[in-house]
């Protein structure tokens, strides 16, 4: 059986980051999600128990990873590795839409850094 999903079917997520969030994949195995940040709006940073593969599908944004900053733009993979700090930021005046990819899914808490 082919089981599909639509991101517009998927519901926004309640999550600290208060922004367009919605997992379209979710099994003890493996999470994705697909996160929507306007003009102007950010991640909080914070620190993901497991590895992350970031697609960007519209747009351009900065990620930052460690103390690192790139601006990264639309059909390009980023990897954050497990336990080090991350975050995006939409400084652009359009839409950014990235892809998070979690393997395993994560069994532990985000920790949030103010």
């Amino acid at each position: 059986m082919i089981i599909t999903k639509k991101l517009a079917d998927a519901p926004i997520m309640e999550t600290a980051h208060n922004v367009d969030a919605r997992n379209l994949y979710n099994t003890a195995n493996a999470m994705v999600t697909v996160i929507k940040l306007l003009p102007g709006q950010s991640l909080k940073k914070h620190i993901t128990p497991v590895d992350v593969a970031f697609y960007v599908l519209k747009g351009e944004g900065i990620v930052q990873i460690g103390e690192e900053k790139l601006t990264i733009h639309e059909n390009t993979l980023v990897e954050s590795p497990k336990d080090i700090l991350h975050c995006w930021y939409n400084e652009s005046q359009e839409d950014l839409v990235f892809m998070i990819i979690k393997a395993p899914r994560p069994d532990k808490k985000t920790i949030f850094i103010s």
